[in-house]
Formats: C-alpha cells, sequence, structure tokens
C-alpha cells in the first residue's frame, strides 16, 4: 500500500525502515503466492498493473481490517496506543496541528501520527476510502462525512510592493480580472472561484502553480496578483502586500471522519480531545498578525 502510495520501492522502504530489497522480496513474494503481476517497475518509479488495480481494493481492505484489529487488541489490554492518520493541508499542520498533536500526546504518550498532506478533492477521497482516519476538510462537504468545526479562514488578496491598489485597505474582486492572476490550482480555492462566478467575474488566470511560496514569490516579483488562506500567510518571508477582499472571502474548514466507518478508539479519543483543546487563543494569535501583515 505504501510503494503505491508514493510510487516509489525505495521512498516506501524509507518510510518503513526497511531495505529497498526487502520490500522488493515482499512484494515478489506476494506475486508468487497470487501468481499475479502486482507493479510496473521502471526507472521512473512503480504503478500498478490492470491486474493489481483489481487486486489492490482487496488488499487496502485487508489492511484496514488489520488496523481495525490492532485497535481492539489495545482495547482489550487497555493500553492506550496506535496509529491515527490525518489528511490536512500544510498551513494547518504547521500552524494549528503540530501544538494539539503535541498537548495530546502529553496524555497519550503511545499514540504515533501519519500526516498526509493533500487538498479539499485528496482529503475527501483519502476519507472515503479510509486511506486516512480522518481529514480536514472545507465546507461543505460530502453528506456521508460526520464533521467537527474547525476554523473560519479568511482569503486574502496578495500584490506586488508597488502595485497602484497597495494603500487600498479592500481589494475588489473584480481587479482579478483585469490583471494577471496567480492561480493556487492545487483544489483548495473553490471558494475564490464560486465568489468570482458568483460575482461574474472572470479571472485573467497568467499562472498556475500548485505550490503557495511559489505563488508568493511570482507575485513578489511583480508577476501578477494572488489570494492564498490567512493561515498560508501567516510569517510570510515575503515583501509582498496583504488585503482583506472586497467583498471578504472566507473558508470553513471542520475535521471529518467517514460515518460509514467504524471509528477506531483512539482516533475517537483525539477528536473529543479537539473539541475541547484551547486552541482558540492560538489561532487568535495568528490570525491577529494578518493586521500587522498587511501594514
Amino acid at each position: 500500500m505504501k510503494v503505491v502510495e508514493l510510487g516509489s520501492i525505495s521512498k516506501a522502504a524509507d518510510y518503513c525502515m526497511y531495505t529497498q530489497s526487502a520490500v522488493s522480496q515482499i512484494i515478489s513474494g506476494i506475486e508468487s503466492e497470487l501468481n499475479i503481476i502486482l507493479l510496473n517497475r521502471s526507472h521512473a518509479g512503480v504503478s500498478l498493473t490492470t491486474e493489481g488495480m483489481q487486486i489492490f481494493p482487496f488488499i487496502k481492505e485487508i489492511g484496514l481490517a488489520y488496523n481495525e484489529l490492532s485497535d481492539k487488541v489495545f482495547n482489550l489490554l487497555g493500553t492506550e496506543s496506535g496509529m491515527i492518520r490525518i489528511g490536512s493541508y500544510s498551513s494547518i499542520s504547521c500552524h494549528l496541528l503540530s501544538p494539539i498533536i503535541k498537548a495530546f500526546c502529553k496524555e497519550y504518550p503511545n499514540i504515533k501520527f501519519e500526516i498526509l498532506q493533500g487538498d479539499y478533492r485528496k482529503n475527501e477521497n483519502w476519507i472515503s476510502d479510509g486511506t486516512v482516519d480522518i481529514g480536514f476538510v472545507a465546507l461543505p462537504t460530502r453528506s456521508e462525512f460526520d464533521i467537527t468545526p474547525f476554523i473560519s479562514d479568511m482569503m486574502l488578496a496578495l500584490l506586488p510592493k508597488d502595485h497602484h491598489m497597495s494603500e487600498y485597505d479592500r481589494i475588489p474582486l473584480s481587479i482579478f480580472a483585469e490583471e494577471p492572476f496567480v492561480y493556487l490550482h492545487q483544489g483548495t480555492q473553490k471558494e475564490v472561484i464560486e465568489a468570482f462566478k458568483a460575482n461574474n467575474i472572470t479571472p485573467r488566470i497568467e499562472y498556475r502553480t500548485e505550490d503557495d511560496y511559489v505563488a508568493m514569490s511570482m507575485v513578489e516579483s511583480g508577476l501578477g496578483i494572488s489570494i492564498l488562506s490567512e493561515l498560508v500567510l501567516y510569517r510570510t518571508p515575503y515583501n509582498i502586500v496583504i488585503k482583506e477582499t472586497d467583498p471578504p472571502l472566507y473558508r470553513n474548514l471542520a475535521v471529518a471522519k467517514n460515518s460509514k466507518r467504524k471509528t477506531a478508539l483512539i482516533v475517537q479519543y483525539f477528536l473529543d480531545f479537539l473539541k475541547e483543546y484551547p486552541y482558540t487563543k492560538t489561532i487568535e494569535s495568528i490570525l491577529a498578525s494578518r493586521l500587522n501583515i498587511a501594514q
């Protein structure tokens, strides 16, 4: 499963702390046992064969069943340990999730975490297929998810320092139809696109990137203007102007789990902890920096 996820035997070996040859032998052993070639191997990496694609869902179910078995054993032994897999965004992982996990591990020191960095679409798919136990999503989300509201995060306009609107208090959305727009093409800007549609604005998208920092660098270089979330912009190292939009844009984030899948006890502990954790002050201190950044 990890080889398929990472697209590389060597990366999977590093992750699992095995040698590359050991991982290759394990996979070869499975292929020999099943009498089916599961992976295409090349210098570019590995991918599932046609037969492997058909077999992989069953392998995944075995993996999920093993996790449930482990959780049950831990419960019977009264041992609070296990693994929690979370689908997240880099901005949340860096600024909000890390202190929460640190506090949680003080109460449950035997818990391990696996954080997968995704976007709206990836996180929803991971939650749906069981790749992660819980994940951060933007509301509204899929009906089969149980959600725990998290934060409301403002989307802010980015301008070069010498931009003619740099002194404005708020930046009208209409400007994005007139000037080159650096679009963060990673599935985390559906609120922005929906706002453009609601205001009959066709953005002048001239640059697309999947990296927040590349977008900020391009704005700093004067290639265009952009919109990013305020969490991403916290402690930004770039010499840019950050302003609220007119009308204001927000994304409402929540933690979601698949209501159709059994929730491991330790995962429920973490969700309960998340509801009670006093992260409001942490969030307020981070988001209050927006005014200082904009100035």
